[in-house]
């Protein structure tokens, strides 16, 4: 694919989505730079050294070096502007735009005519029309002749050593055609994945909606099994196994909570959004109040043990293995293993936690301290370090229950040695 020779490109917003956008446009011949809030973020990045840990960045940050700032003037020098900064939700679950209408009034104050400005963050479809696009009306910007806007939703999954930037498939809205054909060039150019043009922005914006809410429900429905099957001595680890031997199923795991950035958050942005125009999503609402209740069903299972052997939870020192949200990453956000140590102090336990990428928020130092001094486990994330621990480990170390948040233990070799095991409907 032909390179958009002399285009210059600044990513806004240097986190799990922008830093690695950031990359690959460099290594695809771009001139590219990175504004980023986070001075110490940016130090490191100049420094070309990954803030993240995650194999891309720390391989590629080095061989493909960006210019990261903290001042926006650099948006001056762009010829596409790509914003990928949070969409997060409060604690009522109401989707926050804050971040997106800060990023796109710093690229109004900024923006050199005739540049492409590109909407990665994940949003309800209609932002761009009716949130991002009277930004830029406002400021005296000609949508399809000062100004070209589309919307390319991300789709990084952390951790991820198949897909990833270079190589996942896109889709691509825009106000009008130029602005359209200038987005799918510009992507074509960095990933060897497809590239769909959508029909409207409106659709590109429901896209990442529809992918991620797909998810939530799925897990939901495998959630709510789990359960059930935990009533009725069904192990679903087993049935979700014999299912897929089916060629039309799909299988999806339950666990102790759904975290990351997208699928426990996406959701609202649809659901608020239909709301307003008068359509009550009941379908996503369930699922979401679904997965929301697993970790609280998680601390439940291990007080119904505890209660087994006639201990109390409060001053029982449980041990929690993993911060991060998925396996083998740094990412906390929207980990259940936060809701899951708030629900375990309200109790009055005593919480150790550890994470071998997460050590700055562990309490303990390594594994072998958390097990020498813990009574119960609750296994939160299945990190490959915890996988490798033999179950005479827990014995040796007169571990008298095990909480398995993720069905990834050996539960017959556990229960062998006299520990009390329960995982999620396994």
């Amino acid at each position: 694919m032909k390179k958009q020779e002399k285009k210059t490109v600044c990513v806004i917003g240097l986190g799990y989505v922008g830093l690695p956008l950031a990359v690959r446009a460099k290594e695809m011949g771009y001139p590219t730079y990175g504004l980023e809030r986070d001075a110490k973020k940016v130090a490191l990045i100049n420094k070309q050294k990954s803030p993240i840990k995650e194999e891309f960045l720390e391989h590629n940050l080095p061989k493909f070096p960006i210019i990261a700032s903290t001042d926006e003037k650099i948006i001056k020098e762009a010829d596409i502007v790509l914003i990928c900064v949070p969409t997060p939700v409060d604690k009522n679950y109401y989707p926050d735009l804050g971040p997106v209408i800060g990023a796109t009034e710093t690229v109004v104050r900024n923006l050199k005519k005739g540049a492409l400005v590109v909407l990665e963050s994940t949003v309800n479809p209609g932002v761009s029309e009716e949130i991002v696009a009277p930004i830029f009306e406002k400021a005296g910007f000609k949508i399809g002749k000062d100004v070209f806007i589309a919307h390319c939703p991300e789709r990084i999954d952390p951790g991820n050593k198949t897909w990833n930037v270079t190589n996942l498939p896109r889709v691509v809205g825009s106000f009008d055609q130029k602005g359209l054909a200038m987005a799918v060039e510009f992507y074509k150019n960095i990933t060897t994945g497809e590239v769909r043009p959508m029909r409207s922005i409106r659709e590109a914006e429901a896209v990442k909606i529809v992918e991620n809410s797909f998810r939530d429900i799925n897990i939901a429905f495998v959630n709510e099994l789990a359960k059930s099957f935990d009533k009725l001595d069904i192990d679903i680890k087993d049935v979700i196994e014999g299912a897929s031997t089916k060629f039309s199923f799909m299988p999806h795991f339950p666990g102790c909570g759904v975290g990351g950035h997208c699928i426990p958050v996406d959701p609202y942005y649809l659901i608020e959004r239909a709301k307003a125009s008068g359509f009550d999503h009941k379908f996503l609402r369930t699922a979401r109040e679904i997965n929301n209740s697993m970790p609280e069903y998680t601390v439940n299972l291990l007080q119904t043990a505890l209660n087994e052997i006639k201990k109390p939870m409060k001053g029982t020192v449980v041990g929690v293995l993993g911060i991060a949200y998925k396996a083998n990453i740094d990412d906390v956000r929207e980990s259940p293993a936060i809701k899951i140590i708030e629900l375990l102090k309200r109790h009055q336990v005593n919480v150790l936690t550890y994470d071998p990428y997460i050590l700055e928020k562990s309490t303990e130092k390594n594994l072998a301290q958390l097990l020498k001094k813990s009574e119960a486990l609750i296994l939160v994330t299945n990190h490959a370090e915890f996988l490798k621990i033999s179950p005479q480990t827990f014995k040796t170390n007169k571990i008298k229950v095990i909480i398995d948040g993720k069905n990834c233990l050996d539960k017959n070799a556990i229960k062998k040695l006299g520990i009390l095991y329960k995982g999620i409907g396994h």
